[in-house]
């Protein structure tokens, strides 16, 4: 048996009438870069999340980007986050001039940890550290593999160090924290939808949300050159925009999103059942919140071991992420070591992402939980057991 890690195709053919009759209307209408389809993804987004803005930008990287400039992070600043996240994180807060700070995560969530944001806080920001230059001016937790941080404590710590929090929320389309959806706890929240995602375009695409309206109207300045209207330039800004065909499979996939993250969710309890074992960490949902299994990653010390094996079994898996941002040859100027953030580094050996998708076959599925048995016990243990 052959299982994909993600099979897009699957989807796409679950939805290719609908998909065809929007790209249609795009074409009819030639509004390709930015316009009416945007703007209609833009509310329905806006919606969806419980937000009073969402402004479509090209990437989430860029999502990232422009929130931060937005908020006047520049030259000089530093921005707390986390180490175990695709670097897309920290290019960010590279590219408005400022430096990343790293704080280690969560054992359960993997998430960012609030005891370690408030001792970095402490650290850097009392009055026997007043001299210290740059200093913190953002907080960026990660909503990581379809989970959300636990928000209540870091929005708390935040708040008494007076700094604004951005929810990285690439990889939590439709995830919730006590009742609220990723991007709308935070001063703003920054999409990604890179077709793997929950809710992928069809190539690059990202949003910001906010309910913040200054902050909302600066964003769609710096995503379209800084200018209000057109040829009035009140800001330096980029070429950001979201292409309207983008938008329009994203406004037809959003109403569908539930339905697939749902799936998902029965898929990844499915997996719980199939995987209590001794050796294997499934991943564990906080009480405080809804999960919506982006990436299902168990943990297993013999992690490459496991891989390899499931490979030559057919079985399509991922590594999120295999090296920890702060040991990065692009990020060694910052001077961490091996050893700075424990849990991260421990976890980056570990952890395996395995197939998981809304179209995924149960006997697929079930399949690779029996892979992972036989890796563990030994093929012929797996088979008395079964049989």
């Amino acid at each position: 048996m052959k299982v994909p890690f993600l099979d897009l195709k699957a989807q796409y053919e679950s939805i290719r009438p609908d998909i065809q009759v929007a790209l249609h209307h795009v074409l009819e209408r030639t509004a390709f870069a930015g316009g009416p389809f945007v703007a209609q993804f833009e509310e329905e987004f806006a919606n969806f999340c419980g937000c009073q803005h969402a402004i479509g930008v090209g990437s989430g990287t860029e999502a990232i980007w422009f929130a931060l400039l937005a908020l006047g992070i520049g030259e000089g600043d530093e921005v707390i986050t986390v180490p175990n996240t695709f670097i897309a994180t920290a290019e960010a807060i590279s590219f408005c001039g400022a430096k990343p700070v790293f704080v280690d995560i969560d054992e359960k969530t993997y998430t960012m940890d609030p005891n370690k944001l408030e001792d970095t806080l402490k650290t850097r920001l009392t009055s026997n550290a007043s001299h210290l230059k740059p200093r913190p001016k953002a907080v960026l937790p990660v909503h990581l593999f379809g989970q959300m941080a636990d928000m209540d404590p870091i929005l708390d710590i935040a708040k008494a160090y007076d700094l604004p929090v951005v929810e990285d929320a690439c990889q939590a389309h439709g995830a919730s924290y006590k009742g609220r959806r990723a991007g709308s706890l935070g001063d703003a929240g920054c999409f990604s939808f890179y077709p793997g995602k929950n809710l992928g375009a069809y190539g690059e695409g990202g949003a910001v949300t906010t309910n913040n309206g200054d902050l909302a109207r600066k964003i769609q300045m710096l995503r379209d050159h800084g200018q209000p209207q057109k040829y009035y330039h009140n800001i330096i800004g980029w070429n950001g925009r979201m292409d309207g065909i983008q938008a329009a499979v994203l406004s037809v996939k959003l109403k569908y999103l539930e339905i697939w993250n749902e799936a998902r969710r029965q898929k990844a309890h499915l997996y719980d059942a199939f995987l209590k074992l001794d050796h294997v960490v499934i991943p564990e949902q906080a009480d405080y919140g809804r999960h919506i299994y982006h990436i299902y990653a168990i943990r297993i010390q013999n992690r490459d071991g496991l891989m390899k094996a499931l490979a030559e079994s057919g079985i399509g898996c991922g590594i999120h992420y295999p090296i920890p941002i702060h040991l990065q040859d692009a990020y060694r100027f910052l001077g961490y070591e091996r050893g700075s953030f424990p849990t991260a580094e421990t976890y980056a050996e570990e952890l395996l992402s395995l197939p998981i998708f809304p179209e995924l076959p149960e006997d697929q599925l079930e399949y690779v939980a029996n892979g992972i048995k036989q890796f563990v016990f030994g093929k012929e243990q797996v088979k008395s057991v079964q049989g």
